[in-house]
């Protein structure tokens, strides 16, 4: 039974064998709240999580808050690959415009195409609102990159600016491990994209 539990602990990103089994040590010292709790947790993540209709973000209503705010500036999009860089966007404290999640990215080697991902979402959120810019803030690495470069193809027609994050993030980063400060950076020095024909 404890080598089960510390066997499902191994499968969560970033935990070892010995950290399993120091987590699954501390459920058997620790009371059975404490263990109902986090399982109340999971279960309630799982089953109330949704989607935001409008920009992919996670969500427990069918618009999230972030699309909820009035405050915002609307006529900027902020793109970014997963939720979780939404998070990590949020924390800087520096941008207050909207979002669109793409839930993933373009990655022949994988097999995700662009088909594959909520660009046409996007397009139509352009097409239809008062859209000024859209800041691409895709992972600095190769699926990301292939991801703005088709991006900015596509927007460009649109008259829209188009801008991808600037100086600060390595190359084969992901933005949920960059610090916040960097991620100010990046977003204050973006740079608008332009493409030869």
């Amino acid at each position: 039974m404890i080598e089960n539990l510390i066997e499902r602990f191994t499968k969560l990103p970033g935990i070892g064998r010995r950290s399993a089994e120091r987590i699954a040590f501390w459920f058997l010292n620790n009371s059975r709240e404490d263990a109902q709790g986090l399982c109340d947790c999971i279960l309630s993540l799982k089953d109330n999580l949704t989607f935001c209709r409008l920009c992919n973000n996670l969500s427990e209503t069918e618009i999230c808050m972030i699309c909820s705010d009035t405050q915002r500036d609307d006529a900027t999009i902020c793109v970014v690959e997963n939720p979780k860089d939404v998070l990590a966007l949020e924390k800087t404290g520096h941008y207050h415009g909207s979002y669109h999640v793409l839930l993933g990215t373009i990655s022949p080697a994988d097999g995700r195409g662009p088909e594959d991902l909520r660009i046409g979402q996007l397009m139509n959120r352009v097409q239809t609102q008062d859209i000024k810019e859209v800041i691409i803030a895709t992972d600095p690495d190769t699926e990301g990159e292939t991801t703005a470069l088709y991006l900015t193809q596509q927007l460009r027609p649109l008259g829209v600016k188009v801008s991808r994050i600037g100086v600060g993030i390595p190359m084969g980063s992901a933005l949920e491990y960059t610090d916040m400060s960097t991620l100010s950076v990046s977003l204050n020095s973006r740079r608008e994209i332009t493409v030869d024909n």
